[in-house]
């Protein structure tokens, strides 16, 4: 039963697209269309699309609550070094991200935020700052496991920052034409990686040009695979991780996963675990 309601599950992102073009394309069709059959065809795909909307919210909707709850944390190395503020953590709520969509059921960001160099304050200074303003910008990224790479891109440019309300709004806009596009422009730059397990690491929103490594390589734990950017659908210099049951953000269900021996918060003591959200994180 379980694995009939996963594999209903994973399609629900594509039923979401498909539903999308065959409302937008069957009304520009009918429009465009004189008569005749394909007419009559294009007349079809609107209903078919709201019909494959709502079998797409319900699949969301109950989905996630038929399959129970989820396995127990998979530990894994930090993708980053030195002290990381934590954002949209599954420590306080899951979908850490509001939505299951991508695989990011269990995702966390992560923004750079050394004693040393201060982050700019939201709210201060231009509405969309550049990337280079941020002490994340261009800070080594980490493999979370050792495997083998699947998927490496780094060809998206790197944007400003979206630094005040009114950019976050535009941020917000924005985010709705990427999703058009599909996942790859909501990653942005982005590096997965196997496991031997049959688990796959995701690592987003990477500077352009910065990927060290390229599909089929084999990498360790820990090793540098890229910098981190401001690529995609992001608001800031930041690192966005996360762990997979399958290779395509399409169809991926995110799986938890801990840091192994960071310390956070206030506790110097390195142990297994996630910052929460205005938490920080501190690995060597």
């Amino acid at each position: 039963m379980n694995t009939a309601i996963l594999a209903l599950h994973r399609v629900r992102v594509p039923l979401f697209a498909i539903s999308i073009v065959a409302i937008f394309g069957g009304t520009l069709l009918g429009l465009l269309l004189p008569g005749g059959r394909l007419a009559w065809a294009a007349d079809r795909l609107p209903p078919a699309g709201l019909a494959g909307m709502v079998a797409g919210y319900l699949l969301a909707f109950f989905g996630a609550r038929l399959l129970g709850p989820p396995p127990e944390p998979v530990v894994v190395t930090a993708p980053v070094a030195g002290r990381w503020l934590g954002m949209n953590s599954p420590v306080d709520k899951v979908p850490s991200h509001g939505v299951r969509v991508y695989g990011q059921a269990h995702a966390i960001d992560l923004v750079h935020e050394p004693l040393d160099a201060p982050r700019p304050a939201f709210g201060d200074g231009p509405a969309m700052r550049r990337s280079a303003d941020y002490p994340a910008f261009g800070q080594p990224v980490r493999s979370m496991v050792a495997g083998t790479v699947v998927r490496s891109s780094d060809s998206q440019r790197d944007h400003r920052a979206r630094s005040n309300k009114w950019a976050v709004a535009y941020l917000m806009a924005e985010g709705a034409l990427r999703e058009l596009g599909g996942p790859r422009f909501v990653t942005g730059n982005h590096i997965t990686i196997q496991t031997a397990q049959g688990r796959y690491a995701l690592l987003a929103h990477l500077k352009q040009g910065s990927a060290l490594v390229r599909r089929g390589d084999t990498v360790e734990a820990g090793q540098v695979v890229a910098a981190c950017g401001n690529t995609g659908n992001s608001s800031e210099p930041h690192v966005h991780a996360q762990l997979m049951d399958g290779p395509s953000t399409w169809t991926a269900q995110g799986l938890p996963m801990a840091f192994a021996n960071v310390s956070i918060g206030h506790d110097p003591v390195p142990r297994d675990g996630l910052p929460g959200n205005g938490e920080h994180l501190t690995a060597s």
